[in-house]
């Protein structure tokens, strides 16, 4: 009941005003978003690394309308890649990176198209990662820039094969987006579905949720891509290791991915387990969307951050 509202205010600015503005108890934000610096992501990818798991780093903001702001985003992007090789993370830490927050929905046309921005500034980001020793996922937004990241992404992959995708099951058109991704050497994350959807785009109960990831899940397990599988749900966890050994899919053929703070014990047993496990580390001071997305995951956390806003420091 508590899942639309909170992601109708994920986009709210009037009350990202407000809950940016109020005394919010550290313990929160942090809970999702271990910090607000370059330092501070990196020393986080250091632990995570050490503890023998992968991470993917995202530089919190979206739906960037200033050219200057989405500037900002890719040098940010940079520092992080530059701090990831040298401090020699690089082969554990790939970067997810957002179009909105690199200008794919600023305003123009032709070459000035948000698009095409976006598509440039992602390339400086790819070309900075490729140099660094890693890659890059283009993380996955509404329904409406589904279709423009897609083509940025084939555009990418002409010169940045590497270049990860994001697949969001809830939506009705990804089985097929799937199939069409599930080629060789392709990266695809697969996750759930984080935003505020219709009805004729997406699925609204979990049940039918659920059932479009293991579809989609079936169709990259049975690909030559390289899956890799977002979920916290342990009967995902589950069904992703039955369909890897029916397709007879080493380990290192794909991966789990979780977001950093949920789960950390599961995260360390598949670690152990041998299966390459990815954590999802978002860092900055833009966290509000963010952070109103995971509490509409799971909104038994609503109560913890009410709680936090009226606490001290």
């Amino acid at each position: 009941m508590l899942r639309q509202p909170l992601l109708m205010l994920s986009r709210s600015g009037r009350v990202k005003d407000l809950v940016t503005s109020m005394p919010v108890s550290s313990g929160i934000v942090s809970r999702y978003v271990p910090g607000d610096t370059t330092d501070e992501a990196v020393d986080v990818v250091e632990q995570i690394v050490g503890s023998g798991r992968l991470a993917t780093l995202d530089f919190l903001g979206e739906d960037t309308l200033d050219a200057a702001q989405a500037t900002a985003t890719v040098d940010a992007y940079l520092d992080l890649l530059k701090a990831l090789a040298e401090r020699g993370l690089a082969h554990g830490a790939e970067v997810s990176v957002k179009l909105s927050a690199v200008g794919q929905a600023l305003h123009g046309e032709g070459q000035d198209s948000g698009e095409r921005i976006a598509l440039e500034n992602a390339r400086t980001i790819c070309r900075a990662a490729r140099n660094a020793g890693t890659t890059v996922t283009l993380d996955m937004e509404d329904h409406t820039t589904t279709d423009s990241t897609l083509r940025v992404l084939r555009e990418l992959r002409k010169d940045f094969p590497e270049t990860g995708a994001v697949l969001q099951a809830y939506l009705r058109r990804t089985e097929t987006d799937c199939r069409d991704l599930a080629s060789q050497g392709s990266r695809v994350r697969l996750c759930k579905g984080a935003y505020n959807e219709p009805e004729d785009v997406a699925f609204q109960s979990r049940l039918d949720v659920d059932r479009s990831y293991v579809r989609c899940l079936k169709v990259l397990m049975k690909g030559q891509g390289y899956p890799m599988v977002a979920t916290h749900d342990p009967r995902m966890v589950e069904i992703a290791d039955a369909l890897a050994e029916r397709h007879h899919r080493a380990k290192g053929s794909w991966e789990y991915q979780m977001l950093f703070g949920i789960r950390p014990h599961e995260q360390a047993r598949l670690a152990a387990a041998g299966h390459p496990v990815r954590v999802y580390v978002p860092y900055g001071q833009e966290w509000y969307g963010y952070l109103m997305r995971r509490l509409a995951e799971r909104p038994s956390n609503l109560a913890f951050f009410l709680r936090s806003l009226v606490s001290k420091n």
